[in-house]
């Protein structure tokens, strides 16, 4: 059943992923992966708030937790996407724009993360 939630929920969040793809294509410059860095911030700073709030009120079921996570996060954020944008950025020859994704993406994301362990530990 798990392997059920996970595919579900990665489903659901490839296909937010493949939106924002999408939106931020029609809206600015494909030069910078902004969509990708936008999922990865994203996604750190909701999984921050999932993990805090199962750590601290911890009323969600395995199946949730499974499905919002592992699954919808699982196919939302996209470090493997991430590699591959730094890995062209550089084989473009673009060594400072790939230096700086690298270290924003990082950054950002692990930001994100303590962000929403925060947020829930300060309203919790």
């Amino acid at each position: 059943m798990g392997f059920l939630i996970v595919f579900l929920g990665g489903g659901v969040g490839a296909a937010l992923r493949h939106g924002v793809n999408l939106a931020f294509a029609r809206l600015l410059s494909p030069a910078f992966p902004l969509a990708t860095l936008f999922e990865n911030v994203t996604g750190s700073l909701a999984m921050g708030l999932l993990a805090a709030y199962f750590a601290y009120l911890g009323d969600a079921s395995q199946h949730w937790r499974l499905f919002l996570t592992t699954g919808i996060l699982g196919g939302y954020t996209t470090f493997s996407a991430f590699s591959l944008d730094a890995a062209l950025l550089y084989e473009r020859g673009e060594l400072g724009l790939a230096a700086l994704y690298i270290a924003l993406s990082v950054a950002l994301s692990i930001g994100g993360l303590f962000a929403g362990l925060a947020l829930v530990r300060h309203f919790s």
